[in-house]
């Protein structure tokens, strides 16, 4: 009698697993990795210490119509309403230094929200390295830029 394999289908976004380490709940296994790696090298750095505004908020006062974000149901003026900000909130942050972004596989709005941050970080905190670690050995990559990056001051 042959097995009937089961199809896996992909199941909506990318969904990583949360991870409890030292107190903290981290969102995925990756920044889990990446702060014990920080932790090792005594360097630094607040988890998710600060969220920043990249789009400020505003009154959307045009009709707009449109359906439902659940995608049910006729097109309804949606508009006339407040529209939220865009915010943005790193991984782990040292101001003086770094931000680091680790960041296994990204969702749909990543690479445009990543695009306005990095604009926000040009203008506002020229200073400041960026680094966003796709996987474990990346993760210790950044480990040791910051450490030589901090030899060469």
């Amino acid at each position: 009698m042959m097995m009937k394999r089961r199809i896996s289908r992909k199941k909506g976004p990318v969904r990583s697993k949360k991870v409890t380490f030292d107190g903290i709940t981290f969102a995925s296994g990756l920044e889990k990795y990446m702060y014990i790696a920080l932790k090792k090298a005594k360097i630094k750095s607040e988890y998710e210490g600060q969220t920043f505004v990249l789009q400020e908020g505003f009154s959307f006062e045009n009709e707009s119509y449109e359906r439902q974000s659940n995608g049910k149901g006729d097109m309804v003026n949606r508009g006339c309403k407040k529209i939220q900000p865009i915010r943005y909130t790193p991984d782990f942050i040292d101001m003086n230094e770094f931000i680091i972004e680790t960041k296994g596989r990204a969702n749909e709005s990543f690479p445009m929200r990543w695009k306005m941050f990095k604009k926000l970080v040009k203008e506002q905190h020229p200073h400041v390295t960026l680094y966003k670690p796709q996987n474990q050995k990346e993760c210790d990559k950044v480990v040791e830029l910051i450490l030589t990056k901090r030899k060469q001051k």
